[in-house]
């Protein structure tokens, strides 16, 4: 059974922590609430249920601040997960603290060996192309490491590079069908989706990019109307979440959860 790259039957997904106040942000511009984070990371999950997704709600790891934005120690293909070592210092054991899960809910987990970094964020998924943007987080050594496993599962993996000023590649895209990216200006103008349609994001409203398509609908953050208006006139089906807390640590819809089919 084929299944497009954005067709789901599950998902995995980890509260928030209450340490997420010590989440990593480019910019600061406040603390998360870990009760509005709680609250928004609620209505996320019930999405991805009425989308069709049978979701696993691992527990909060208070060690790690970030853990809540699990897709990006790893990536899964068909349903086997790579785990992936994320350029953030503090950010490596995560992917350690997540394998006995992975063990538990992929049919097979391929670990990563490199000395390189690689971060999930900067991973987008076609059917048959795996678009990996370099970045801060994410470098050559890591990429050319990655390539074969990812080859060895029939994609073809495609390096890029991301605008120095995005800090990751899904942070300005994000997949709406298998011919149709949605990006911001900046990185559409950056040459990377060559062979893809592309919907750009309205100025001033950037964030809505990092976005995600779940079976029949395309989940988008709340806040961004007129790039809402675009793509209900392109003919998705929308859900609009609040991400509010979330963005305050550099997160957004694509990283909270690990999407997958069996």
């Amino acid at each position: 059974m084929s299944h497009r790259s954005y067709e789901f039957t599950h998902a995995l997904c980890r509260l928030p922590a209450r340490s997420v106040t010590d989440g990593l942000r480019a910019a600061d511009q406040g603390d998360p609430d870990p009760m509005v984070f709680a609250a928004e990371h609620g209505a996320y999950v019930s999405a991805l249920r009425d989308a069709g997704c049978d979701v696993t709600l691992l527990p909060a790891d208070e060690a790690f601040p970030d853990s809540v934005f699990i897709e990006d120690p790893a990536l899964v293909l068909k349903g086997t997960a790579i785990i992936l070592r994320p350029g953030a210092e503090t950010r490596l054991g995560e992917a350690a603290a997540l394998r006995p899960s992975l063990l538990e809910h992929m049919n097979d987990v391929i670990d990563l060996q490199t000395e390189g970094y690689v971060d999930g964020g900067d991973i987008l998924c076609t059917d048959d192309r795996v678009l990996l943007g370099l970045s801060a987080r994410t470098n050559v050594q890591g990429a050319e490491d990655l390539r074969p496993i990812v080859e060895g599962l029939g994609y073809a993996l495609e390096v890029l590079q991301t605008p120095p000023e995005i800090l990751h590649f899904k942070t300005e895209s994000s997949l709406l069908d298998e011919g149709t990216v949605l990006a911001t200006p900046a990185l559409a103008a950056s040459g990377a989706f060559k062979g893809l349609n592309v919907i750009e994001t309205v100025v001033g409203e950037e964030a809505a990019a990092n976005a995600i398509r779940v079976n029949e609908f395309v989940f988008l953050s709340a806040g961004h109307p007129k790039t809402e208006e675009k793509l209900n006139q392109a003919g998705y089906s929308l859900k609009v979440l609040n991400t509010s807390q979330a963005a305050l640590v550099d997160g957004g819809l694509s990283c909270m959860s690990l999407r997958y089919s069996r």
